[in-house]
């Protein structure tokens, strides 16, 4: 997991579970390579890490990654950090990931939006700004009430950290979005294509899906000079 990736996700942390104990906190891709969320998580909640191999930072190892063994409605938090890239089927892994929600529950998704062709072991996808809401939508189509709470393009930390970041918050059931007043992008200033519940409308539009001040193709000349 790059830098930024685990970044962003210790924010996901502090400004959604803030004070959390007690909680279920699943990860689905969770061996760590280079990283993990779990060292980033709060302490004194249970965290279950999620895997298709075993290796360090995976409790369970599943043979099909599009059936979840845990039942229906057991887990507070849902976490995915570089791994729906990796998903040949990804809007079944969120379905999966919807049922075993509670209707309070929060599911952190962050995939790149651009980056170079890496198997793992397979790369079939980048997510763009329109992705969160359509993820919503197909949610709700295949019966679930998931809400969009926010998403937005979050660019690298360092210039040499190669990735953005297309990151998004979704909650089971809207009913339940007051108990999270906070949003990671009041907090991540160089991000772009922001959107939250309360407004559909994007902050900080940009067509390229970047900052202006790094382009995606100084990023890709960088990294090929290495």
């Amino acid at each position: 997991m790059h830098e930024t990736a685990m970044e962003i996700g210790r924010r996901f942390f502090e400004t959604y579970l803030k004070n959390g104990k007690g909680l279920k906190i699943v990860e689905i891709g969770s061996q760590d390579v280079n990283g993990s969320l779990r060292s980033v998580a709060p302490p004194d909640n249970e965290y279950i890490g999620i895997d298709f191999a075993p290796g360090k930072g995976v409790d369970v190892v599943i043979n099909d990654p599009y059936a979840l063994p845990l039942p229906d409605n057991c887990a507070d938090v849902v976490v995915s950090s570089s791994c729906f890239e990796h998903s040949e089927f990804f809007w079944l892994v969120f379905n999966e990931i919807q049922r075993i929600l509670k209707p309070s529950g929060l599911f952190y998704f962050n995939s790149p939006s651009d980056g170079f062709f890496h198997r793992y072991p397979v790369d079939c996808w980048r997510f763009y700004p329109d992705s969160g809401m359509a993820l919503q939508n197909w949610a709700r189509r295949s019966g679930f009430n998931t809400a969009l709470v926010e998403s937005f393009t979050g660019t690298p930390l360092k210039k040499e950290d190669f990735w953005s970041d297309f990151v998004a918050v979704f909650i089971k059931d809207p009913a339940f979005i007051g108990q999270y007043p906070e949003r990671i992008l009041d907090t991540w200033p160089d991000h772009v294509n922001g959107l939250t519940y309360e407004n559909k409308d994007f902050s900080k539009f940009s067509a390229t899906n970047t900052t202006p001040k790094k382009s995606r193709k100084a990023r890709i000349f960088g990294f090929l000079r290495r």
